[in-house]
């Protein structure tokens, strides 16, 4: 059982939410820390990265407010986490926080090199090569599709 354990969310993932806090829930002592961060990217994109759609602040409210409904929806009653929300380069910042904390377990949601996300697989393997703890990653939930010909009934 770990002690500090630290899990790296998508805010956008509700199911990656659900099945990483179960996951931690198998893995955590009783008495145990429980960490759930997310990072997102404070700047805008393209040409003009000073320029941005919504202020960080609002951004890191919002991803607050999603790890927090995750916590409400997901974490049985008589646990508690400790919410981060960090601006800046995912594995870096995982790997940063994962230090802070002194966390015996970083646990991650894999998706490999597909989904919305194509950085993923490349945060994945820097974490797990950089991280100051051990590293659980998580295969994907997301199911293959179908082959063409087969029957959906």
């Amino acid at each position: 059982m770990y002690r500090k354990l630290l899990i790296a969310i998508d805010p956008e993932d509700d199911g990656e939410g659900k099945r990483a806090l179960e996951a931690a829930m198998d893995l955590l002592a009783e008495d145990g820390e429980l960490h759930l961060a997310s990072v997102y990217s404070p700047g805008g994109g393209g040409f003009f990265p000073h320029v941005t759609e919504e202020a960080p602040e609002q951004k890191e409210a919002e991803v607050r407010e999603v790890l927090d409904l995750l916590v409400r929806k997901y974490l049985p009653l008589n646990r508690s986490a400790s919410l981060h929300v960090v601006a800046g380069s995912a594995g870096e910042k995982l790997v940063g926080l994962a230090g802070q904390l002194c966390a015996d377990l970083l646990l991650l949601v894999s998706r490999g090199s597909g989904g919305h996300w194509p950085l993923r697989k490349a945060t994945v393997e820097y974490v797990s090569v950089n991280s100051p703890c051990q590293v659980l990653v998580l295969p994907s939930m997301e199911k293959s599709e179908p082959e063409k010909g087969e029957d959906d009934s």
